[in-house]
């Protein structure tokens, strides 16, 4: 009895032996069975990754600062928030930081679409039906306190290291937000607008996408601003798993305690970071002010 107090009952340690191995070799098996066919798939997504980067790198980048800051004035129509742009990218380049600068902004671009793809269709599924916003909240609660570490492991088993690996664990990272808050924000649109819409003979599909989701937009783009700032913080850890850019760069300085390097890398990812959100969230506003608009 003493022993069962102090001491806490373990299973014998041949039995976990066993169980690990038996996990281990399955695992193993189900790699070697079906890791080209699932390289196979995400191959689409490498080339598209790869023609980003190479776009963004091949571009000159005056103009790469000239569409940046242009896309800052077309959504917030601020020429403080402009300036600030042309500013911040001109010394990220001065500072030797641009090919790796477009490199993160590459794996941003398209984790961010690919958590687009994936959370719009869920949240709006989950909105549908209460059966499946049970099924799927436990699972993005579980994506989102799940220390990264732990799903890099059987994404670099099954992939190997790479862009493709580094991807999948930015957008496991990331996609939560964008689920969340379309499934909210489409909750959320006034009944009586429905019924309105129902009354006027509208079809569900017509209902949904003529008065759920624009009504929505607003949410949904918190949701996909919240992704953004998510990839962001992933792209440090993503280089571990062989992701090139400024989080192998922060990475290095780290190993080697090189601090202006990491201080430097930091501030260039805090630069992208602060003009992804800037545009995302002032294009946010802005459908909204359009929408109060168009209701008076």
């Amino acid at each position: 009895m003493i022993d069962l107090l102090t001491e806490f009952p373990e299973l014998p340690r041949t039995v976990l032996r066993d169980i690990k191995k038996t996990v281990d070799l399955g695992f193993k098996e189900f790699s070697r069975a079906y890791g080209e066919a699932i390289e196979g798939f995400f191959y689409p997504l490498l080339k598209l990754l790869v023609f980003i980067e190479d776009v963004l790198i091949a571009t000159p980048w005056p103009i790469i600062i000239g569409i940046v800051a242009g896309l800052g004035y077309w959504a917030t129509r601020s020429y403080k928030l402009v300036m600030g742009v042309i500013t911040a990218l001109f010394l990220v380049g001065l500072f030797g930081m641009w090919e790796d600068t477009m490199e993160t902004s590459g794996i941003i671009i398209v984790s961010t679409l690919v958590s687009i793809l994936i959370g719009i269709p869920l949240g709006i599924a989950m909105s549908k039906s209460n059966t499946a916003q049970s099924i799927v909240t436990p699972i993005l609660d579980f994506m989102q306190t799940l220390p990264p570490f732990v799903y890099l492991v059987p994404v670099v088993m099954l992939l190997g290291i790479g862009k493709v690996p580094g991807l999948i664990a930015v957008v496991i990272y990331a996609v939560p937000p964008v689920v969340r808050l379309t499934n909210l924000g489409i909750r959320e649109v006034d009944k009586e607008i429905v019924e309105a819409a129902e009354s006027f003979g509208a079809t569900p599909r017509q209902k949904l996408y003529k008065v759920q989701i624009p009504l929505a937009m607003p949410t949904i783009f918190a949701g996909i601003n919240q992704t953004i700032m998510m990839a962001l913080a992933m792209v440090i850890i993503a280089s571990m798993i062989g992701v090139k850019g400024l989080g192998l760069e922060v990475l290095r300085s780290i190993t080697n305690q090189y601090l202006a390097l990491g201080l430097l890398n930091g501030a260039a990812i805090v630069v992208i970071a602060i003009i992804f959100d800037r545009i995302s969230q002032a294009y946010g506003k802005r459908i909204q002010e359009h929408r109060k608009g168009g209701h008076h």
